[in-house]
């Protein structure tokens, strides 16, 4: 597997963003495999799901320059999830989301937080995005907590792909430097 640091794209201190491969479906298997953590999904996870999973990001990156990344604990090389930004159709607008897949016996590190921090700076310097959000299901409230902590607030509740969902936003102001997070 590819763990490398010049493989990030994003580089936090505990963690390496890089895109995803396919030989990354079976430790990400565990997490989109497991029920518990994927319980606000219609379902787990199976390999032919987690594979069609990879390809889709992998697709997202040629096609936009971005997608949700591989996580990659950087003291071991293990992946532990994913991160990124996803464009999504919300009402009929399209909207970038910070999304953020942790394996769950790593829930309640800061894993999220920390990665989701580093999609959300590089949202905004790298790809030069005005606005970030995290459409986060109602009862989710571990995700509700990171889309908080990284400085997102909640703007409104709709139903959004048959589920009750929060979206959370945030925007980069204009005298915001590009390199410091937000307040």
């Amino acid at each position: 597997m590819k763990n490398n640091r010049e493989d990030a794209v994003i580089e936090t201190q505990l963690l390496l963003l890089r895109e995803m491969t396919p030989d990354d479906a079976p430790a990400l298997l565990k997490v989109f495999g497991d029920a518990e953590a994927m319980r606000h999904y219609p379902a787990a996870f199976d390999e032919a799901r987690m594979q069609a999973w990879v390809t889709w990001n992998r697709r997202s990156y040629e096609t936009r320059g971005h997608g949700l990344w591989t996580m990659v604990l950087r003291a071991t090389g293990e992946v532990v999830g994913d991160c990124g930004l996803v464009r999504q159709q919300l009402e009929g607008v399209e909207e970038v989301e910070v999304g953020y897949h942790v394996r769950r016996d790593l829930w309640g590190q800061g894993l999220a937080t920390e990665a989701a921090l580093g999609c959300l700076r590089y949202g905004f310097t790298t790809l030069n995005f005005r606005r970030l959000v995290s459409l986060i299901h109602l009862l989710n409230m571990p995700s509700r907590r990171v889309a908080e902590k990284i400085g997102m607030t909640l703007q409104r509740e709709v139903e959004w792909k048959s589920k009750p969902t929060c979206i959370y936003e945030i925007e980069r102001s204009a005298t915001q430097d590009p390199n410091q997070p937000p307040p």
